[in-house]
């Protein structure tokens, strides 16, 4: 993956510099460099050389990446992963279909019947009633415990399958939208033996239903062989022993970063755009984009909001972020506020934005009002000077 990357920086900096001006050409004058790449200008031999030299080395380049490409396409088909899936709903449908699409072998259960459904996407299906013969995968083992259930229900879930899960050796993959709240029930209930990775695909199966390209999967490495936050090699032990004794670089703990590395290129193939960030760290960003959103669109469906005769673009646009938001459950919307410690002080920024805005609005309008009742006091001012005025004209006629 690494390479892949040092490949791809340096054809953009290929593509960059074939554009860039020369370091040995010296442009006294913004006219003078102006001149120099215009069109009247005849192509020096120099020019025309160096030119096909940055395409040459552009494409050994590419030429380079196709080979790492397929390099790691053959390197991760040697070891399909035994994904299990808990909570095949929608998206658990959704993502099923990727996992299969790159040759792992998928198994489903859930509350319901979705056996139909399972085999539709070519996964097999064993039902929640029977939690041993789902983590045993009828004696195939799970690598990878994807657990997509709502956040409510999240930590339910897992006590469920606790007493099955002892000395299991699997990565537990959360999909939820808050993610503090799931690590710290991770790292709180399961067994040491199992590692821990914390995600957030930031789309689902009406905006990743074309592609996956470009779409944000956010994700923190939560644990890895009793390691709490392996990229920082920080130890951990729940035990009375303290884990001196860990060696960093074993063989244990290398198959998990294998394990932990092969399931993410899954979705590093899929074209996603990869964001590691800090489980807090994306609970108080995502508390200010997409419970705000949600919360706007909720805000909005309750005043009863209704299609007019004249409406605008803007407002057609409020209609779909209302649209769009209340399509979702409820449950999801009181997830996003009860499990995420940074909702309530979205909440209360918005009522007090409001209050701002509305309060603008009164001080705009004493300010009229107080013109307009000068304006009316130095009218009636005119007006009886002006009657005087007669008067006294009168009198003196």
């Amino acid at each position: 993956m690494v390479r892949s990357f040092l490949i791809l920086f340096a054809l953009m900096l290929v593509n960059s510099s074939a554009f860039a001006t020369p370091n040995n050409v010296n442009c006294s004058t913004t006219k003078m460099c102006a001149t120099a790449g215009s069109d009247d200008s005849e192509p020096s031999l120099e020019s025309v050389k160096r030119l096909e030299d940055i395409k040459a080395r552009e494409a050994e380049l590419y030429r380079l990446l196709g080979d790492v490409r397929r390099e790691k396409a053959t390197a991760l088909a040697s070891r399909p992963l035994h994904i299990g899936i808990i909570g095949f709903g929608r998206f658990g449908q959704f993502i099923a279909k990727s996992f299969v699409k790159h040759g792992h072998r998928v198994v489903a259960s859930s509350r319901s019947d979705y056996t139909k459904e399972a085999t539709a996407v070519g996964a097999s299906y064993i039902p929640l009633s029977d939690p041993k013969r789902f983590l045993d995968n009828d004696g195939n083992g799970i690598d990878v415990l994807v657990v997509a259930v709502s956040i409510l229900s999240f930590e339910q879930t897992l006590r469920r399958l606790l007493p099955h899960m002892e000395g299991m050796d699997m990565l537990v993959v959360d999909v939820l939208s808050v993610k503090e709240h799931p690590k710290q029930v991770m790292l709180d209930i399961l067994p040491e033996s199992c590692d821990i990775l914390a995600t957030h695909p930031m789309f689902g199966p009406d905006s990743g239903k074309n592609s996956w390209r470009g779409l944000n999967f956010v994700y923190e490495r939560v644990r890895v062989k009793g390691i709490i936050d392996p990229e920082n090699r920080e130890s951990y032990s729940s035990g009375p022993e303290a884990s001196a004794s860990t060696t960093f670089f074993d063989a244990e703990y290398a198959a998990g970063i294998d394990r932990l590395e092969r399931f993410l290129s899954i979705w590093e193939e899929e074209g996603c755009r990869m964001v590691e960030m800090k489980c807090d760290d994306h609970d108080a960003y995502a508390s200010n984009s997409q419970f705000i959103t949600h919360l706007v669109g909720r805000i909005l469906e309750a005043q009863g909001l209704v299609e007019t005769p004249i409406d605008t673009k803007g407002f057609q646009s409020v209609r779909t972020l209302i649209g769009t938001t209340t399509a979702d459950s409820f449950d999801l919307f009181y997830g996003l506020f009860k499990y995420n410690q940074h909702s309530l002080q979205t909440i209360l920024t918005l009522r007090n934005a409001m209050d701002a805005v509305v309060g603008e609005l009164h001080i705009r309008e004493r300010k009229d009002s107080f013109n307009t009742k000068a304006v009316s006091v130095n009218t009636s001012r005119i007006i009886t000077q002006e009657v005087l005025a007669d008067k006294r004209s009168g009198l003196t006629n």
